[in-house]
């Protein structure tokens, strides 16, 4: 007689929470690896603990950043910290007044000996690309960004070139000085997915950073050659399907869709956030939750990426603007007015 077993691993409800086991170790442990990446990149990064937690938010997001400091705060010196610790081609463009569209993208170039034109790339054609002052071009030059950041593709002489996946963007520049400056257009602000404020160190942070720097016997600020390689291009590309892998309740949507919608109704604010600003808090706050190792989003990851995520996007209304009200203040203040969804 043959004994009839029922395995607690072949019924339907065991094979799903066996699943569900293993995609929370997924997450959990890409949580871990980042947390190693942040670990890596804090070695020559003194503070600016908030700075590189967003600029992880939005690789994994799959955007593009925008860095807003004065000099000297290491925009430059962060981006390529983080190149340095990934597996994943870098190019840096120094953005200035007679930069040509031509000069990022690159052009066709007649071959004599061959009788023929061949294309030839520009920097674009990278995974990581530092524009650094972009706020130094003019606008048509800026624009030569905007198909790439959009459409990961460039068009050289009406052709069409893909780029290379993953393509992230991090430009810099300096609020204050604006003499000899393009303000970015609109169109071209909107496709960032985070405008980071790069502040100014703490005492302590800035005695370290000092002493630090000034143990080497050369006038450089901290080097990046001795960071390890933590992440590759495969694990950035797993990051992102897992971040798009993060459930986020319905409610949970709608308080950040609340939060968008609202920069349209406030009377602080003349131009509120498009869909775009929905759409890029829901890609930040999955990846928020990813970071830490959750497959949910909570009210809290709208709240903390709201800020870098929406503060390009509106425009104050001049009465704040007489009151001398920063974007920041308004959206805080409009943000904590707002019911968070308790559950």
């Amino acid at each position: 007689m043959s004994e009839n077993i029922d395995s607690p691993s072949n019924s339907p409800e065991d094979l799903n929470n066996q699943s569900e086991g293993q995609i929370n170790n997924e997450f959990s442990e890409a949580g871990l690896l980042i947390y190693a990446w942040k670990n890596e990149l804090a070695k020559v990064i003194i503070g600016q603990e908030d700075v590189i937690n967003q600029i992880i938010c939005t690789v994994i997001a799959g955007g593009h950043i925008l860095l807003e400091g004065v000099p000297g705060l290491g925009k430059t010196l962060i981006v390529k910290a983080l190149a340095q610790t990934c597996s994943i081609d870098f190019g840096r463009i120094q953005f200035t007044p007679d930069l040509m569209p031509a000069d990022i993208t690159g052009h066709a170039l007649f071959l004599m000996h061959k009788q023929e034109f061949t294309i030839r790339k520009g920097p674009i054609f990278t995974n990581c690309l530092l524009a650094d002052e972009i706020n130094r071009a003019p606008a048509k030059t800026q624009a030569a960004l905007l198909e790439a950041m959009q459409e990961l593709q460039v068009t050289i002489e009406g052709e069409s070139h893909q780029l290379h996946e993953p393509f992230i963007v991090f430009a810099t520049q300096n609020p204050i000085e604006q003499e000899g400056t393009y303000p970015l257009p609109e169109a071209q602000v909107d496709r960032f997915l985070m405008k980071v404020h790069v502040p100014y160190p703490s005492e302590s942070e800035e005695i370290e950073m000092v002493r630090e720097v000034c143990k080497k016997s050369s006038t450089k600020m901290l080097e990046v050659s001795s960071l390890d390689k933590i992440i590759d291009t495969h694990a950035i590309k797993k990051f992102q399907e897992l971040a798009m892998k993060v459930d986020i309740d319905e409610e949970v949507l709608k308080y950040a869709i609340l939060i968008s919608r609202n920069t349209r109704n406030s009377h602080a604010i003349s131009l509120g956030a498009g869909p775009r600003g929905s759409i890029a808090l829901v890609r930040a706050a999955r990846a928020k939750a990813l970071m830490e190792g959750r497959n949910f989003v909570i009210p809290t990851d709208i709240k903390n990426i709201a800020l870098p995520v929406l503060r390009h996007r509106i425009s104050i209304s001049a009465d704040m603007e007489i009151e001398g009200r920063s974007h920041d203040e308004i959206l805080n203040t409009m943000i904590a007015e707002i019911p968070a969804p308790r559950k």
